[in-house]
């Protein structure tokens, strides 16, 4: 049985000096299915994942943080870019992450939450994300939301009506 850490934490925008930030994100929200390896962290580097960070800041370019104790714990961030889980040029995809240690809290819910409410105040209509089959975070997309509009094999495209 899990049990919970009561921890006070706050959800605000990212600030610039913190874009650097995104990397160890990014690289914390790969999926790892049950038995494998974590990939080494230069994976990140490979151009279909630089997509989601590369030169962070642009128009449509959003992020929230949460922090615990002045320290960055996760993101949410969306850009439009051709990533995975493209629908079109006025949709932003979508991704969130958090350091393991404060996943299954229900911050990732909070911090999902509070994007969605950001992205609607700022008109976006919708966001997508791609997300794979076995992730254990399909079920929160679900229930922040989101349905699936697509799929192969492997992964899930969801979409979230704003």
């Amino acid at each position: 049985m899990g049990f919970y850490i009561d921890m006070e934490y706050k959800i605000r925008e990212i600030r610039k000096n913190e874009y650097l930030i995104l990397s160890d994100l990014l690289y914390e929200a790969i999926f790892i299915p049950e038995g494998m390896d974590k990939p080494l962290r230069s994976i990140i580097e490979q151009p279909e994942l630089q997509v989601y960070i590369e030169d962070f800041g642009k128009a449509d370019d959003q992020c929230l943080v949460v922090e615990i104790k002045e320290q960055i714990v996760g993101a949410a961030w969306v850009r439009i870019m051709n990533d995975y889980g493209h629908i079109d040029d006025k949709t932003p995809s979508f991704a969130i992450s958090l350091f393991e240690g404060y996943r299954n809290l229900g911050i990732g819910t909070a911090l999902m939450g509070a994007m969605l409410q950001f992205l609607r105040a700022k008109g976006y209509k919708q966001v997508s994300l791609s997300v794979q089959k076995a992730n254990y975070a399909v079920d929160m997309y679900r229930k922040a939301g989101f349905e699936v509009v697509d799929e192969n094999e492997e992964e899930y495209i969801m979409i979230c009506r704003l």
